[in-house]
């Protein structure tokens, strides 16, 4: 997994409540289980029209959120299915960080172990950062979001963090605990080996 550590680039403003991942990716697109290509569906009934036409009053569709790797977005973002696919298609398409008041917990959890960035700020820096001109920068070492003269602090728990600051997966994560395991795994078969399964 890619680290994050500090991303600057364009903010794409998205301010609506509850948005929920049917919305972000729809149920017809989530027959795969490959995570690239799911960017072009990304926000798929309100970014086309019924022939698969760009509709050019939605955010993305214009320049130059189309080159978006930040999300502004309103409360409660993420709520409804469990879907994994939401992040994966929110990344595919670019976006690394999303900014909002709230997010629902499932999908807070999925963000991280999907290398996005799920920022909580206040509704109100978020309409000041969406009307600011020019780059935003996301500083996840620093828990700064900055742009023009505004810089706002932000909270996030210290394991989440150097998960994302290391690039670390579930895989890697686990690998890391490797000598514990084994530890364990030692302790475990001199104290109980009947709970050893052998293929004989």
């Amino acid at each position: 997994m890619e680290p994050f550590t500090t991303l600057t680039g364009v903010a794409a403003p998205l301010l609506r409540p509850n948005i929920d991942t049917d919305l972000i990716i729809p149920k017809q697109f989530l027959k795969t289980l490959v995570r690239s290509g799911l960017g072009r569906n990304l926000f798929h009934e309100i970014r086309y029209d019924a022939a698969g036409a760009e509709l050019s009053d939605f955010v993305l569709n214009r320049e130059p959120y189309r080159r978006a790797s930040i999300l502004l977005a309103g409360p409660n973002f993420g709520c409804g299915s469990s879907r994994e696919h939401a992040p994966w298609a929110l990344k595919d398409f670019g976006i690394r960080a999303i900014l909002a008041p709230s997010f629902a917990d499932i999908f807070y959890t999925n963000c991280f172990a999907n290398g996005l960035l799920p920022v909580q700020l206040p509704m109100e820096a978020i309409e000041a950062l969406a009307a600011a001109a020019g780059p935003l920068t996301v500083d996840l070492a620093a828990q700064e979001v900055r742009s023009g003269g505004l810089c706002y602090a932000f909270e996030i728990e210290p394991a989440r963090k150097a998960v994302l600051l290391e690039g670390l997966d579930e895989i890697k994560r686990t690998e890391a605990n490797l000598a514990d395991i084994t530890r364990y795994e030692a302790h475990r078969r001199s104290e109980a080996p009947w709970l050893e399964i052998r293929n004989h």
